[in-house]
């Protein structure tokens, strides 16, 4: 290994994503959250109403399938698969 490699500097653990319970977020923060992952994946489609999911989706944060990550550098947070890396 050279020594160029060996000075890499480690991630910030701090700027790194993490996952947030859902049950801190108030109802209105979720469904916010469900809207904007509706339009995202569906709005573009030829889907007549995207966000005719939501309700699915909200089912689907409560069961674990899709988790609320948030992201501290960008200060943002989504929804997202629970194996779902940086």
């Amino acid at each position: 290994m050279s020594d160029e490699a060996a000075r890499q500097p480690e991630a910030d653990p701090r700027e790194e994503r993490f996952v947030v319970d859902a049950e801190l977020l108030t109802e209105d923060q979720l469904q916010g959250l469900a809207e904007e992952y509706c339009t995202r994946y569906h709005g573009l489609n030829d889907t007549e109403s995207p966000l005719a999911e939501r309700e699915r989706v909200l089912s689907a944060v409560r069961r674990g399938d899709l988790v609320v990550w948030f992201d501290p550098v960008e200060n943002t947070a989504g929804l997202g698969s629970p194996s779902a890396e940086v």
